[in-house]
Order: structure tokens, then sequence, then C-alpha cells
């Protein structure tokens, strides 16, 4: 590392608290899990696809069904020319019968629609896992970015003051004008905007993060200002889009859609289809009597049927073509979905890919230019006090020199941001990406 790359990570350390720290980005992480409602939402909603399959294989298995009467029945009789009677009679029966489907197109259509769609919301829960990742990271850098610019703005209003007064003394001695003292003033009313703006920004990140995990940890690990970040692996633009299009998250997702969309086409279409179903039963029934027949005898019987019943649709009213084109429509609308995916995936990781290097590009930069600010100011107040530069000189350098670090800090964890975007577009970001980044803060 170079010199003047030390000094810019003392300089960015002095920003950075190292008293004590609380929680860091896994522990947020870990909380997230937890509280987050959209993850639970996500959660809920695989666990209600994932009932739907052994819904859809019941049609496909035998079904088994008993009933039963027992009953007591009393009538007044009469037969020829005999007195009427008072009989009572009890009866009973039971039956059981045993269904098993073997042919039923439309159920096994069903049954593969649901498995795919399975698939579809395993897919969709990645995605959702992928997303409570990057808004968890992107909310705790805010909250990280916006305490540090507070801490810049603070040094900024500090270094401000000390300048107007300075320039208020100068002017009570005659060797400064009242144009330097109001230019101070202006400064140190900039610089407390500027603290204020930190300010407004931090409780944003704040309840941002706060909607995510429900209760902020006081305090949080920061990024380390002496590491270094990573170029991204392999360093090729090309690589990360086609892994995009192939393995993105949303884009096995909607391919899983078009799987269940062609399901559903032959699932309308085996209406038309003829079914085939082993039907299989067995029954006892008894009597102790009769209350229509002279003769009042109990009886018993027992029943055995094994058959097979066929049936054919022939016409159902145009519902099963309607359903059908409906079907069809559906799965050209689930390939356009997937084609629509995949561009978006490939746009994602194009401009996360940009993201990083040109982050890392102008990390380059901003480090230098803060070396740069920095000898600026020292040289200004240097000149101030010979009587080379005014007063103006040394405010406009102090503006330079806060400027460029707020921005140096804010890019930093952008670059690291759009690092885990460009491993979520390609479908592989995961909780190990977090324990790596997690390593670069302390």
């Amino acid at each position: 590392m170079s010199k003047g790359r030390l000094i810019i990570c003392a300089l960015l350390t002095a920003y950075v608290s190292t008293t004590a720290y609380g929680e860091d980005l896994l522990d947020v992480y870990h909380l997230a899990l937890r509280n987050d409602p959209k993850f639970e939402v996500a959660r809920y909603s695989l666990k209600a696809i994932q009932e739907k399959q052994p819904q859809s294989l019941a049609a496909l298995l035998p079904t088994v069904s008993a009933s039963g009467v027992n009953n007591l029945t009393r009538a007044q009789s009469q037969f020829s020319t005999s007195q009427p009677t008072n009989r009572y009679v009890h009866a009973w029966n039971w039956s059981l019968q045993l269904t098993q489907p073997l042919i039923r197109m439309q159920n096994l259509y069903a049954y593969k629609e649901s498995s795919v769609a399975v698939e579809q919301a395993q897919a969709q829960f990645t995605l959702a896992e992928q997303d409570m990742i990057l808004r968890t990271a992107e909310a705790y850098f805010g909250v990280l970015a916006s305490r540090e610019s507070i801490k810049v703005a603070e040094s900024e209003l500090l270094a401000m003051e000390e300048q107007l007064m300075l320039a208020q003394r100068g002017y009570e001695k005659g060797v400064a004008s009242m144009i330097e003292v109001r230019d101070g003033q202006s400064r140190v009313a900039l610089a407390k905007s500027h603290r204020v703006a930190a300010q407004n920004e931090l409780d944003i990140k704040l309840a941002e993060l706060g909607k995510i995990v429900d209760e902020v940890p006081t305090r949080l690990a920061a990024l380390d200002a002496a590491v270094a970040l990573p170029s991204p692996e392999p360093n090729d633009q090309q690589a990360w889009v086609s892994q995009a299009r192939d393995h993105n998250a949303a884009v096995q997702a909607a391919r899983s859609g078009l799987l269940v969309a062609e399901a559903s086409v032959g699932k309308a279409r085996a209406e038309h289809a003829p079914t085939l179903d082993l039907v299989a039963s067995y029954g006892e029934n008894y009597s102790s009597g009769s209350t229509t027949m002279p003769s009042d005898f109990a009886s018993r019987g027992q029943s055995k049927q094994v058959g097979l019943q066929f049936n054919i649709p022939l016409f159902a009213g145009g519902g099963s073509n309607a359903r059908v084109g409906e079907a069809v429509a559906v799965k050209y609308r689930a390939g356009a979905e997937l084609e629509l995916a995949q561009r978006q995936a490939a746009t994602e990781a194009k401009l996360a890919f940009a993201g990083v290097v040109n982050g890392l590009s102008q990390i380059t930069a901003l480090i230098a230019a803060v070396e740069a600010s920095r000898s600026a100011v020292e040289g200004n107040h240097a000149g101030y006090k010979a009587g080379i530069y005014s007063n103006i000189d040394v405010l406009n350098a102090e503006q330079q020199y806060h400027t460029v670090k707020r921005d140096l800090l804010k890019v930093r964890y952008e670059t690291l941001l759009q690092a885990l975007k460009l491993k979520a577009a390609a479908g592989i970001l995961n909780v190990d990406d977090l324990v790596r980044v997690n390593a670069l803060f302390k």
C-alpha cells in the first residue's frame, strides 16, 4: 500500500469510533431472519405451495369410503282380512367402497403442475432470501454511512467556526475585510445545514433498518477504513451476464413458471380425455322382519362388487375448449415473462458489475483527492498566517476537503453494496457472502 493510501486510511480511521462495537452485519442479518415481515410472507407462501403437491397426488391414489345405516321402524300393518297389527322392525346395513383411478390424464397433469409449482415457489423463496440480504445490507450500510457523514459534517462545522473566529479577529485588528467575515458566516451556516441534512438522512436510514429488524441495535460495527475492497471475481462482465441469464433466482422462477403453464395446458386438454376407474365394494345388511309382507321373518345378506367405471366427455358447453385457449395464452405469457426476467437479470448484472468496477476506480481517485485536499488545507492555513492567502481561500479548501472525504465514505459503502447486488443478479448470493463482507468490518 502506498504512503498516501496509508495516510488517508489513518484519516478515515479518525472518523470511525474505535471504542466498543455492538452488532455486526451478521448479527443484524439474523435479526432480520427473525423479524422481517416481508421475509415471513415469503416463508409461508412457500409452505402453502408445498402443501398443494400432496393434494394433487391424492387424486391419483385410491379412495376408500364407508357408510352405514341403523334404524328401528314402527308401522301398523293389515294384510287381507286380518286385524291391523303394530310391527317393529330393526334393520341395519353397511358398505365399504374402494375407488382406484386407472386412467385420469387430468389428474396426472395436475400432479405435474403442482410439482413444478413447488420448484417455482422455491426459486421465489430464494429470490426473497437474496432480497432480504440486500435490503439488510443496504439499510445497514446506509446507517453507517449516515453516521460517518454526521462526523464529517461536525468536523466541517468546527473548521468553519474556527476560521470564522480568525476572520473576526482579523477584522477587529484591521487585517481582514468584512467580506471575509460575511463569507465565513455563510460557510458556518452552510456547514450547519450539512449537519442537519446528515442527521435527517440518519433518521431515515434508521427507520429503514428498523422496518426490517424491528429494533435497531445502538452500536453497529463499521467498515474498516484500512481494508481494500475486492474486485469482482471473475473480472469479466460477460461472464457475470451469462451467469445471470441462466441462474438468476427470478429467471429460475420464471422458467419454472413456464413449466407450470405447459402442465396447465395439458391439464386443460385432458378434460376431453376418457377416464377409467377400478371400483370395488362390499356390504352387509340385516332386517328383523317386514312391515309390508305378511310373513315376518328376519333376513340377512351381503354383497360384493368389482368393476371398471368408464367415462368419456362428449360436450361441456364449450367450457373445455375455452379453458384450453386460456391455458395456451398463459403459457405464451409465461414464455414472455421468462425472456423479460433474463433481460432484467442481464441488465442488473451489467449495472452491478459497472458499479463495482467504477466504484473501485472512484475510491482510488477519491483517496488521492482526499490526500491532495488535506495538503491544500494545510498549505492554505500556512499561507493565511503568512498573509498570502485570504480567509476565503482557506474556507474553500476546508469545504473541498470535507466534501471529498464525505464522498469517499459513501462510495466505499455503495461499492460494497454493488458487489452484493452483482452476486444476487448472478443467482449466487447467500449468507456466506455476508460472512466474507462482515470480515471487512470491525
